[in-house]
């Protein structure tokens, strides 16, 4: 295969996991639920989040599709489970607030390991398009090369994603408490959007087979 192929299958493997993933909009719910932390469980908390997507996301790209068809699992019902967690997510984040906040009781080595896994590593970083994506990229893959594309550019997107939330506290001193509301809510606003977009995409399939609609 050409050198040509091989960068379409790459800058198509980036965008589309980039577009899933979004480092960009993971940033305000990484900084409201890191707010009464110091820098340092802060880091932690990213250093965590982002390795617990890493490995899910390899795990699923390497054996999702024996995974869907040992447990008769559709790609549809992925789609609608994900598109539930997204819409209340985003709803939460479009009132500028999220309902996980630390109790009294936990200790701060207790909520760092809770919200690093869920919900940042699952479903904000790693959510059910990501999932999907590296499992229908892998799936694509045609060699060996391309495939190693694809588990790179996974590496790759957690590495920004890492990146971007060590710089988060830094970005929302620069726009300010409003700013940050402000981004919130708009990101908010696309997480529902893509909530209703997934919900509906996995739902009308499932429907059709029901029905026996062509």
């Amino acid at each position: 295969m050409s050198a040509s192929p091989l960068f379409e299958f790459a800058l198509l493997s980036f965008i589309s996991m980039f577009t899933m993933v979004n480092p960009i909009g993971v940033i305000p719910v990484f900084t409201a639920m890191t707010a009464k932390l110091s820098p340092q469980e802060s880091q932690r908390v990213a250093r965590k989040a982002s390795f617990t997507a890493l490995v899910i996301l390899l795990a699923f790209a390497l054996t999702g599709q024996w995974i869907f068809r040992f447990f008769s699992i559709s790609v549809n019902s992925l789609r609608v489970v994900g598109g539930v967690i997204f819409f209340f997510m985003g709803y939460e984040m479009l009132q500028a607030r999220l309902t996980r906040t630390q109790f009294d009781d936990e200790t701060n080595h207790e909520y760092i390991n809770d919200i690093s896994i869920t919900p940042l590593a699952i479903p904000i970083i790693c959510g059910p398009g990501a999932i999907t994506t590296s499992i229908l990229l892998m799936n694509e893959s045609k060699s060996p090369v391309e495939s190693g594309i694809v588990l790179g550019v996974i590496f790759l997107m957690i590495a920004l994603t890492f990146a971007l939330l060590l710089g988060a506290k830094q970005v929302t001193h620069l726009i300010g408490e409003n700013g940050n509301k402000v981004m919130l809510r708009l990101m908010g606003l696309i997480v529902m959007v893509i909530a209703v977009e997934f919900f509906f995409s996995g739902l009308t399939p499932i429907l059709r087979g029901i029905f026996r609609i062509q």
